[in-house]
C-alpha cells in the first residue's frame, strides 16, 4: 500500500482510495475530518501561499506526554503553506514542534498529491527530510517502539480507511 525511501533523505509514501479527489483534499485539510485519523490531532490551514499550518495536539497526546515524562505544547506542529491547489496539491513547510531536538532540526518540505488512477483517487506524500535525520526517524515510523507513532504508513492507513469505511483506524 505504500512506500518509502530512504530514512533521511526523501520520503515518499503512496495509498489508493476510494474517495473523490475533493474528499481526500478535506480530509487532510480540514480539522474534523484530521482530528479522526491524524492521532486526534486538528489542523489549521490558511489555504493560500504564504498561509499558516498549525496542528494542535488532543487531549490523549497530553496524557500520553505526561505518561512519558514531557510536556506536550499547544502546538505540536506548523509550517507554512507554499502551494495551494485544492484538490490537486499541497505544498507546505513543516516542522515537528513536540521535541526540541526536532524543532531545532527547523522545517522540513511537505507535498501532498492527489490524483485519479483507475477509478480511485491515489494520494502521494513526499516529505523532504534532509538535515532533519529525528524528523526522518518520527515520520517513518522509526521510533514507533518508543511511543512515536507509525508516522506517515501509520497516518495514511488511518486516513484511507476512514474514508472507505466511515470509522478511523487510529484514535
Amino acid at each position: 500500500m505504500t512506500t518509502k525511501t530512504e530514512t533521511n533523505a526523501t520520503q515518499v509514501y503512496r495509498v489508493y482510495i476510494k474517495a473523490t479527489p475533493e474528499a481526500v483534499w478535506d480530509a487532510i485539510t480540514k480539522p474534523d475530518f484530521t482530528e479522526k485519523y491524524l492521532y486526534e490531532s486538528r489542523v489549521d490551514y490558511e489555504l493560500r501561499q504564504g498561509g499558516s499550518y498549525r496542528a494542535y495536539p488532543s487531549e490523549a497526546m497530553r496524557v500520553h506526554g505526561a505518561e512519558m515524562g514531557y510536556p506536550i505544547p499547544d502546538v505540536v506542529a506548523d509550517g507554512e503553506v507554499v502551494e495551494a491547489d485544492p484538490p490537486r496539491k499541497l505544498v507546505q513547510t513543516w516542522r515537528m514542534l513536540m521535541d526540541p531536538a526536532m524543532a531545532a532540526e527547523g522545517f522540513t518540505r511537505l507535498t501532498w498529491e492527489i490524483g485519479e488512477a483507475q477509478g480511485v483517487t491515489k494520494l502521494t506524500v513526499i516529505h523532504d527530510v534532509r538535515g532533519a535525520p529525528q524528523v526522518a526517524a518520527l515520520v517513518s515510523g522509526a521510533m514507533e517502539d518508543q511511543g512515536a507513532g507509525g508516522g506517515w504508513t501509520a497516518v495514511l492507513s488511518s486516513l484511507k480507511t476512514l474514508l472507505e469505511t466511515g470509522k478511523p483506524l487510529l484514535g
